[in-house]
Order: structure tokens, then sequence, then C-alpha cells
């Protein structure tokens, strides 16, 4: 028995034990591998869910606001200085007329002006009026509210000669159209 006991150690304990612990290191290493590619694939699809959830809410704020980009389609398509009187007109009706009078509105030729320097396709408005401080502030905030494609340029504002409650306002938009 004594011949045996080399082969028996080698063969039945160290090859064994060796063979085992080469099938452990093996399943670990896979283990670890599994594991690191499991965990890059959950934050790849976190980052997936994320970005689908954020293009959804996207696509949710751009369905809401297709009626508004519809209305300023419509309204950049509008002669603007038609439009600007109109609503001029719309305005002064709902203000007292002692405190607003509108005394000049022009389309001067020559362009100038933000719009000149632009791609963007715009004209030149100039319109003066006689009031109050607070009545042409409230007219010029209803304008600019009605038509937010109106861009202000220019404002003067001088006192009136025969009464001091009145002011003269000259302002000057850049109206931007399609």
């Amino acid at each position: 028995m004594h011949l045996y006991r080399q082969p028996i150690i080698l063969f039945g304990l160290v090859l064994p034990i060796v063979a085992a612990a080469a099938v452990c290191g093996v399943g670990f290493m896979l283990k670890s591998r599994m594991t690191a590619s499991f965990e890059n694939k959950q934050k790849t699809y976190k980052v997936y869910e994320q970005a689908r959830r954020t293009g959804s809410d996207i696509e949710t704020q751009i369905t809401r606001q297709r009626a508004f980009l519809e209305l300023w389609n419509e309204q950049l398509s509008l002669e603007t200085a038609s439009t600007v009187a109109t609503h001029l007109r719309r305005i002064s009706e709902q203000l007292p007329s002692k405190e607003i009078q509108q005394t000049a509105f022009e389309r001067p030729a020559s362009g100038g002006g933000f719009g000149s320097v632009a791609a963007q396709k715009s004209s030149l408005l100039r319109i003066a009026f006689r009031g109050t401080y607070r009545t042409i502030q409230r007219a010029f905030i209803e304008l600019e509210t009605r038509m937010p494609q109106l861009q202000l340029q220019d404002l003067r504002i001088d006192p009136t000669a025969t009464q001091s409650s009145l002011l003269n306002f000259q302002v000057t938009y850049t109206a931007w159209e399609n």
C-alpha cells in the first residue's frame, strides 16, 4: 500500500481539490461578470426609461401647445398694420376717450430697427398717442398681450403744452411676420 500512497494522494485528493478550486474560480468569475453585466443593463434601462419619460413629457407639452402654435402661425400670417389698427380701435373703445387719443399711425417704408439686421421678415410701425400715463400704459399692455410679435424699439414721452395731465407718446414697434 505504501507504493500507491502518492498516486492516491495526487489523484484522489490534490487533483479533485485543484479541479474544485478551478470550477469555483471559474464560477466566481462568471458570477462577477454576470453581476457586472446585470448592473450595466439595469443602469442602461434606467437611462432609457428616464429618456422615455422625458420624451413622453415633452410630447405631452407639445401636444398641449399645438393650438398655440397654430394661433401664432395664424397671427403671424395676418397683415400687421391693419391688425394693429383693429386692435388699437378695440382697445380705445374700452378706455376713457378723454384719457387716450391716437394722433398718428404710420408704417415707414424704409426698414430699420431690429428687423433690418435679422433674417426674419418684419415691418416697422410708428404710433403716436396723447393721453394719461396710466391709460396709455394699459393700452400698450393690452396691445402687446394681443400681439406678442410686436417688439418695442423706441418709446418717447413728452409733456403736452395745453394740459398738464396729458402726455404725448410716440412708440415704434418692430412687428415680426411670417
